[in-house]
């Protein structure tokens, strides 16, 4: 007895179609599975076994061949169960089941119950793709695949459940699509929270506006940290694009809960600097995303920036650069996106006092040196705005005066960022920082004297050509806050003063 049932799989992001195809004929009892199969997946017999036995089927006394195909592809985890209980119910004619535009993904536990799996929201993108119809999902994963128009999703609690839809006895309801909750700000850390540091706010503000990398350097207390965590706050909302983009993220690496199944806020993720490189890009013999990835379409922010594993740092200057990380084992090779704002925030030196314009620094030269240059120049050069946050007066912090809200400066960045959207509409990118140098030379118009400007900053800081993109990048976005077509002369110099920092502290020392 032959019968097939669909099924699907996935590695990394990338989803991929697969038969169940079973045959049950004479011979010795045994249950095999073929097709490149992984241990969690071979361990399915078993589950498959004992779940049939829970709902009162015995498990047929024959040769029981299951092959997952494509062969050559191989299949990880527990995600195939829900299909091959289904095939071999089909198989042994207990059931109907299509063998096209119909798919089963869900873990079976011993008793018949259906768990939640990891990466349903790309199967599911993928199912839609391929023309399926109807998937049957865990119940806890029905609302994470229920976002997607265009295709039926069936939550499932359990085995029982299944058997008595296919025998027409009850039947299952598709479930109604999720509409992801407009995100709210009302929990945010609010600006303000932060008194003083106004050159610093509006530093944040122009790198929130382009989605630029930004980088804070100051003596300890001086708010460094309480700015930073503050970022998510003005921010734009996520669009439904980068919505699905991000919660794929999430879902692969198993973030997501029966209660937040999709990523409404933009992720704003800092790890400690202890972490290793595999952790802070993705790794594993299977790669798993890391926390550049589930960054993605928000923030990655690295406090006390210099404490972290150079290379692990150096490990960051491609991923920033190419927007995604690519990561080969032997198993294969997987690529997570990795579109983030990188901010991180730093002392000056081991005290933290180097620079300091009333406290004195108490380290001496080569460990002032030791300590910078755990930066690398390259690494230095991937920040598009270098911050100080000076230290705050007494005045600042008793004063009764209210700090501007967050919701005031996200409605300037927001409107900036409206503007981009349509300057870069059908190009791919969505904010400032993303530009390339075609991109540059299309959308960066200057006058003479802001041209005049950038050539003598250019000159006079002795720039990198990345360093003097970055500048005409801020310099835009400057330009976007200010309603400006045209990039002036004050936005090229703005632009160009949160470069100089490099020059006070690692070189002009």
């Amino acid at each position: 007895m032959f019968a097939k049932v669909g099924s699907l799989g996935l590695f990394g992001l990338n989803a991929f179609p697969v038969d169940v195809e079973i045959d049950i004929s004479r011979g010795s009892p045994q249950f095999d599975i073929v097709g490149l199969p992984d241990a969690v997946v071979r361990e399915s017999r078993e589950r498959i076994r004992s779940a049939l036995r829970a709902c009162g089927i015995e498990f047929p006394v024959a040769s029981v061949m299951v092959n997952l195909a494509p062969a050559d592809t191989k299949k990880s985890g527990s995600v195939h169960d829900m299909a091959i209980f289904m095939a071999v119910l089909k198989a042994m004619r207990m059931i109907c089941v299509p063998d096209e535009g119909c798919c089963f993904i869900g873990e079976i536990s011993l008793n018949g119950d259906i768990r939640h799996i990891n990466g349903v929201l790309p199967m599911i993108l993928l199912a839609r793709e391929k023309g399926v119809k109807s998937v049957f999902v865990p119940a806890e994963n029905a609302q994470e695949a229920s976002v997607i128009e265009g295709i039926d999703i069936y939550a499932v609690n359990n085995a029982e459940e299944l058997i008595r839809h296919f025998r027409g006895e009850v039947s299952l309801e598709a479930s109604p699509r999720f509409i992801p909750p407009v995100t709210s700000y009302s929990e945010e850390l609010d600006f303000s929270d932060v008194r003083g540091q106004q050159s610093a706010k509006k530093a944040l503000e122009i790198a929130a506006a382009g989605g630029h990398n930004a980088l804070l350097i100051g003596s300890p207390g001086s708010g460094k940290s309480m700015l930073a965590k503050r970022i998510p706050s003005i921010l734009p909302p996520l669009s439904f694009e980068e919505t699905i983009e991000t919660t794929k993220v999430h879902s692969v690496a198993g973030l997501l809960s029966a209660e937040a199944p999709i990523i409404t806020k933009r992720p704003f993720r800092s790890p400690h600097h202890t972490i290793s490189s595999a952790g802070l890009v993705g790794g594993g013999s299977v790669p798993h995303p890391g926390e550049i990835s589930l960054a993605h379409n928000g923030v990655l922010f690295l406090d006390e920036l210099a404490e972290f594993d150079k290379r692990t740092l150096d490990i960051l200057r491609q991923p920033l650069e190419d927007g995604k990380v690519t990561i080969s084992r032997v198993s294969g090779t997987v690529s997570y996106p990795c579109t983030i704002m990188l901010v991180g925030a730093m002392n000056p030196c081991p005290c933290g006092y180097y620079g300091h314009p009333k406290r004195k620094c108490i380290c001496s030269e080569n460990k002032v040196s030791a300590y910078l240059s755990k930066i690398s120049g390259p690494m230095l050069d991937r920040f598009d705005l270098h911050i100080e946050a000076a230290p705050v007066d007494y005045a600042d912090l008793s004063s009764n005066v209210k700090e501007e809200s967050s919701d005031s400066i996200r409605e300037r960045v927001t409107a900036a960022r409206k503007i981009q959207e349509e300057r870069f509409r059908g190009t791919g990118i969505t904010c400032n920082a993303q530009m390339t140098a075609a991109h540059i030379e299309s959308f960066c118009p200057r006058d003479s004297e802001a041209e005049k400007m950038l050539q003598d900053v250019f000159d006079k800081l002795n720039l990198t050509a990345r360093a003097y993109s970055k500048i005409l990048k801020t310099a835009r976005t400057i330009a976007d806050l200010d309603s400006s077509d045209i990039i002036l002369k004050r936005h090229i110099a703005a632009a160009a003063r949160y470069r100089a920092l490099d020059r006070k502290y690692w070189f002009g020392r």
